[in-house]
């Protein structure tokens, strides 16, 4: 993030697979975050909570942070990048095991005030 019009949110080794995240998060990028919290309420996609919860706190960030109105937030950034795979073993007859693997991913979402233009940035904060 360059200029100090954007705000982000990261949620890391969130329980599911990086593909079927990037299902959910195609479909809001670029939105506004009204339209975002409706197309996510709506989707039947188990990816759709955990991704929810980091779009209402990095709108959350931004109105308390900088003083943002939620209303004027779009989404600018929406990535999903794998985390770590979480091994296990599952017992099985004769006392072998057959391993699991449990995909995580990290999820970054970015939003940006669209009310304050592009060149100007905050040099008031630092």
């Amino acid at each position: 993030m360059k200029n100090k019009t954007q705000v982000s949110a990261l949620g890391q080794h969130i329980s599911i697979s990086a593909h079927k995240a990037r299902k959910v998060v195609d479909q809001i990028r670029g939105r506004s975050y009204e339209e975002t919290l409706m197309i996510l309420e709506l989707m039947p996609y188990r990816a759709c909570y955990p991704i929810f919860k980091l779009v209402y706190s990095a709108a959350a960030n931004a109105s308390h942070n900088m003083d943002f109105k939620k209303g004027e937030l779009i989404i600018s950034k929406a990535e999903v990048n794998e985390g770590t795979t979480v091994k296990k073993l599952k017992p099985r007859a004769r006392g072998r095991g057959y391993p699991i693997k449990r995909p995580t991913c990290h999820i970054t979402i970015v939003v940006k005030d669209i009310s304050i233009p592009e060149e100007y940035d905050y040099n008031y904060l630092n």
